[in-house]
């Protein structure tokens, strides 16, 4: 079974969750954007072997911390999708734009796309492009406990920002209701910022991309 924890770092409060297989210990760091103290606390406490970091977009408070993480433990990074390169490269200049620590940038060992899998111990979870806060935007879902880790795409009555470069707020409706809709309303997700909440939840209140919102209604 996966199993998952939260653990809020930067100044953003950005969630990187740990999420490891109860079988084997093996696990991973999703969007360790910075605070690697916290991290690697977590980690010790829950007794798990990290073998991976899963990347969700290249915003500074989501991937900043990545490459010294994974240059430490030894281990590959995983995502996003190669649209988000060119804010991956960037991250020193996105951490002195906000004032945050500064973290050289990395090269993912290996860009994922909407299709395709990750593995974290014995579990599989499904990776889906969702476009729209940034171009490269992923989301990892585990089916079978129904989870969803969506990074900035969704949040509990709200969605992400599309003011940044190459966002686009029709992309990411199109995304949400295209990628994560169709997975079913009883999916739990773990949002990049924020408390969890479920798909059918959004979908009856949420005022950007629920139901009535969609239909036009108030």
């Amino acid at each position: 079974m996966l199993k998952v924890g939260i653990i809020p770092v930067t100044p953003f409060a950005q969630n990187c969750s740990l999420v490891w297989c109860d079988k084997t210990m093996k696990g991973a760091a999703v969007d360790p954007g910075g605070d690697l103290d916290k991290i690697r606390g977590a980690i010790e406490q829950v007794g798990i072997t990290l073998e991976k970091v899963l990347l969700t977009h290249g915003h500074l408070d989501h991937a900043s911390a990545a490459g010294e993480l994974a240059a430490s433990a030894g281990v590959p990074i995983e995502g996003p999708h190669r649209e988000d390169e060119f804010l991956i490269h960037t991250l020193r200049q996105q951490g002195q734009a906000y004032g945050f620590p500064l973290y050289d940038a990395f090269e993912p060992t290996r860009w994922l796309t909407g299709g395709e899998t990750v593995t974290v111990g014995d579990e599989v979870l499904e990776v889906r492009h969702c476009p729209g806060h940034t171009p490269g935007h992923i989301v990892f879902f585990h089916a079978p406990t129904k989870l969803a880790i969506v990074g900035d795409v969704l949040f509990k009555g709200s969605i992400g920002r599309t003011d940044f470069p190459r966002g686009d707020h029709a992309t990411l409706v199109r995304s949400i209701t295209g990628e994560l809709w169709p997975l079913g309303p009883d999916v739990t997700f773990i949002p990049g910022h924020g408390p969890v909440s479920t798909f059918g939840d959004e979908r009856r209140s949420n005022p950007f991309v629920g139901d009535r919102a969609l239909a036009g209604g108030v």
